[in-house]
């Protein structure tokens, strides 16, 4: 898959009409497209925004002999944008210079000439002036346009394009009102890297889109073809389940089926999920359930399902789970899995058995105490040494991982980055001696006890990476759940002589390919990701949307939970498009469905709630970019859910959140 965000300029431009919704309403706006490349975009704004389409035309000054080197930039009107720092380094000379202007002013005046005929410039005095190209990277040639625009006298100028660096948006701003950039990648290589399809646009192409937007009543809404092809393709649900054959059948021979989550705190989700588990575990052969969850806390609740743990009921099984947020998997719909495992082992020979648990890496603490445990177990000369090597972990307080990692970071505290990566190899070192050590049980307590180690040693270094930088924290915890995953994968396959079969619960920003959505532009990378390029063609991703109702989240981190209201989907998203097509909820197939496939492909809004939810900055806070049918393999919509039952009910909670109008309607 290429690292792609729009099919085409046509679709960009569709992308950035939703972002300049704003101005649709308002009188006295004119829509310039920067031909040609940035007229198919400016069309796409023009007709969504209701608006008159014109051009305006700039040309670039190529670096004789370096033609792609923009030394500058010529607009309509002669004005003329020189790059200072490449005229000088490069030494051009005034004569050189004056050539390349001349030469570009022809070719300019006879664009103007192709494209408008006899028709007047626009007037833009008093007006608010949208200028629109279909990407930037250095902005020299939409600075000149911007000089020769200011020249006209506009109220406003706003500039929007698809792509730029951000540097580039963030100095543009400088100069204009108002500049929107759907998406800033990083590292930024070029214009068209963002789309799938960047074929030359053709002065031909550009008459006929300014002759239609002359002869369209822009007012007219499109027909929406896209409600109809979803009505027509879309598979009926019961409480979010689709029926055995429906799901069978994506599924297939995949070994790896990531089930996702819109939100860490909604009922329906959760339980979905617990069903179309349940089948793949009687019906298809999968052998264990991941979860994103801490591996020490999700192991316990492994040892019950299996019969070989300590805990009477599943209730105490999930009592491990007590860091933040604890409701993700101490709640009723999780319980209730949980036991039906239990109930679904019992009746199994101890191979057959399905085993539960967590491939995240916050456990620093806990994972570090549980291999001195192991060690205790089974090679108590090794005890202290383990111990020594994890006193470094301890100058924070609690099992406070971000205290550790703020301290290690600035230079506050003792980094023991080759204490824990020694641990885990003196682990290694000796795995055959301590298997034998424990007899029939050797494999799985040494592999959990290895998991830990390596725990220790990824958090370690994500906590202290954690302040460095966003991407690089959630690259390495992404790939850590991977590796965590595969490995998981192999003992289970080499204990029962055949590839194992897994069924993952996470989120659907890690489970969802990263490379079909905007972060990914970025530099993000995920597991959904990093499983499809391993496994090709022998994984499946399912996510879930959902449009409005209620969710358990707190306000911020370590907060404490409350049942809050979902707000209804934003225009122009994923969930907005799933809400039109009117039904109260459905499966989306992209795999056998060629045209959803097709029509998911365009670019979308698509909403994320974690476990922190934040109504006021929504769309800042919790929606991004999304190609859909490339991001899945399938995606299951539900119009309206609720929040998630946490075992423990807090007052908080059980008084959810006021409306909107209180006191007055309450």
């Amino acid at each position: 898959m290429n690292d792609r965000l729009f099919s085409n300029r046509r679709d960009a431009g569709r992308v950035l009409a939703g972002l300049l919704r704003h101005y649709r309403e308002l009188p006295d706006v004119v829509v310039l497209g920067l031909p040609r490349g940035g007229v198919p975009v400016a069309y796409e704004v023009a007709t969504a925004l209701g608006h008159s389409l014109d051009i305006f035309l700039v040309r670039k000054l190529g670096t004789p002999g370096h033609e792609e080197l923009a030394m500058g930039a010529i607009s309509s009107g002669g004005v003329v944008v020189l790059n200072e720092d490449v005229v000088r380094a490069l030494d051009i000379t005034p004569e050189t210079m004056r050539q390349v202007v001349q030469r570009e002013a022809r070719e300019l005046a006879r664009r103007e000439l192709a494209y408008r005929g006899d028709l007047p410039t626009p007037e833009l005095r008093g007006k608010i002036v949208i200028m629109v190209d279909d990407g930037l990277a250095t902005g020299a040639s939409m600075r000149a346009a911007i000089r020769a625009v200011r020249r006209r006298e506009p109220a406003q100028i706003v500039v929007a394009v698809p792509a730029a660096p951000e540097s580039t948006c963030r100095e543009l701003s400088t100069l204009v009102d108002e500049v929107i950039c759907a998406t800033t990648p990083t590292p930024f290589f070029s214009v068209g890297e963002p789309y799938w399809h960047f074929t030359q646009t053709t002065d031909e192409e550009v008459r006929q889109l300014l002759r239609a937007a002359a002869s369209t009543r822009a007012w007219a809404p499109p027909a929406r073809t896209d409600l109809a092809v979803l009505r027509s393709e879309l598979v009926p649900t019961e409480e979010g389940v689709p029926a055995d054959d429906v799901l069978f059948d994506i599924v297939g021979d995949a070994r790896f089926v990531l089930i996702g989550e819109a939100s860490h705190g909604t009922h329906e989700f959760y339980a979905a999920r617990a069903r179309m588990t349940r089948r793949l575990l009687e019906e298809k052969g999968f052998t264990a359930v991941a979860v994103e969850a801490d591996w020490p806390d999700a192991y316990r609740v492994n040892r019950f399902v299996r019969g070989r743990g300590d805990d009477a009921t599943a209730e105490e099984a999930l009592r491990g789970f007590q860091r933040f947020p604890t409701w993700m998997w101490r709640n009723a719909d999780v319980l209730e899995f949980v036991g039906w495992l239990r109930e679904h082992n019992d009746r199994l020979d101890e191979r057959a058995r399905a085993g539960f648990y967590g491939i995240d890496l916050y456990s620093l603490h806990r994972s570090a105490a549980e291999v001195v445990a192991y060690l205790e177990k089974v090679d108590p000369a090794a005890v202290e040494r383990a111990r020594e090597r994890y006193s470094c972990l301890d100058h924070s307080d609690g099992d406070d991982g971000q205290a550790y990692g703020f301290a290690a970071a600035f230079g506050a505290g003792e980094s023991c980055e080759q204490h824990v990566i020694d641990q885990l190899v003196d682990l290694q070192r000796n795995a055959l001696r301590y298997q034998r050590a424990q007899g029939l049980l050797g494999e799985d307590e040494f592999f959990y006890a290895e998991r830990n180690a390596k725990v220790v040693a990824t958090a370690e270094r994500y906590y202290r990476t954690m302040f460095g930088g966003r991407v690089s924290s959630w690259n390495l915890r992404d790939r850590h759940m991977a590796d965590t995953l595969f490995a998981l994968a192999e003992h289970l396959g080499w204990q029962r002589s055949e590839p194992a079969k897994i069924v993952l619960w996470a989120h659907n920003s890690h489970l969802g390919d990263a490379r079909a959505t905007e972060v990914g532009t970025r530099g993000e990378l995920n597991l959904g990701q990093l499983v499809r390029e391993h496994n090709p063609e022998d994984c499946r991703l399912i996510g879930f949307t959902t449009y409005s109702g209620t969710v358990t989240a707190a306000d911020d981190w370590g907060r404490p939970a409350e049942r809050k209201n979902v707000r209804p989907a934003l225009p122009d998203s994923v969930e907005e498009l799933f809400k039109e097509v009117g039904h109260k909820e459905f499966l989306l197939d992209f795999v056998h469905s060629a045209r959803t496939a097709v029509l998911m492909r365009r670019a979308l809004l698509e909403r994320a709630i974690g476990v922190i939810y934040r109504p006021d900055t929504e769309r800042q806070s919790h929606y991004f970019q999304t190609r859909v049918s490339d991001q899945f393999d399938a995606v299951i919509h539900i119009d309206e859910t609720r929040a998630v039952e946490p075992l423990e009910r807090t007052a908080l909670w059980e008084r959810g959140e006021a409306p909107e109008t209180y006191p007055v309607a309450v």
